[in-house]
């Protein structure tokens, strides 16, 4: 990507985040960056074409990070497989991993904040912050969860339940650093509710629960 499709990008998302998606134009984008807008539509086609491409630039980050952390990129219906014989140290670093995304990354923390804003007047918008920070994440943990249990590394639980129970200290603790900036506290407290969970949760090596 060029330096100004960057810059376009990135301004727009600061704006969104700010003013609201709806409330921002191509014409506020380009007088932020002291560009005309002929000159934007060089880059992008509309501020719809900008907005496509701040989400596929997320997705593109979660699939890097998930890659990096060795976990599933995708949705179990479209690689199973990729659910088997996950570890529990791996999904611990990729849950740490999450929380420092959302809570230190600029472009992180604008577009949670883009969607927050606009949830309630744009039901697109909804079902974006839904899938990428709500409901999503309980539902990629339930199939990680059911294939612990399937191999008999977690205990006989209702992988939902567990899905809940471990993601909405997280969600929490995400938006508590809102408010303080500061997430080194919220990262122990967090380090604490997963050791607890998985001492709860996973079988001894002689498959005692």
């Amino acid at each position: 990507m060029s330096d100004t499709r960057e810059k376009i990008l990135m301004t727009a998302l600061r704006l969104f985040a700010r003013d609201g998606y709806e409330a921002v134009s191509v014409s506020t984008i380009a007088g932020e960056l002291g560009m005309t807008k002929g000159a934007l539509y060089k880059h992008y086609k509309n501020k719809r074409d900008i907005f496509d491409n701040i989400v596929e630039r997320m997705y593109q980050i979660d699939a890097e990070r998930a890659e990096k952390y060795r976990v599933p990129q995708v949705k179990y219906e479209i690689q199973p497989k990729a659910y088997e014989n996950q570890s529990i140290e791996k999904i611990m670093d990729f849950t740490i991993a999450q929380f420092l995304f959302w809570t230190e990354d600029d472009f992180a923390f604008d577009f949670r904040k883009m969607l927050i804003l606009e949830q309630y007047r744009n039901t697109e918008m909804a079902e974006l912050y839904s899938q990428c920070i709500v409901a999503g994440p309980v539902t990629y943990m339930e199939d990680l969860f059911r294939e612990l249990i399937k191999e008999g590394v977690f205990r006989k639980e209702n992988p939902r339940q567990l899905a809940v129970e471990f993601y909405a200290p997280l969600f929490l603790l995400i938006n508590m650093c809102d408010k303080t900036g500061e997430n080194e506290e919220y990262i122990e407290i967090l380090n604490n509710h997963m050791n607890h969970f998985m001492k709860r949760y996973v079988m001894d090596k002689g498959g005692k629960q």
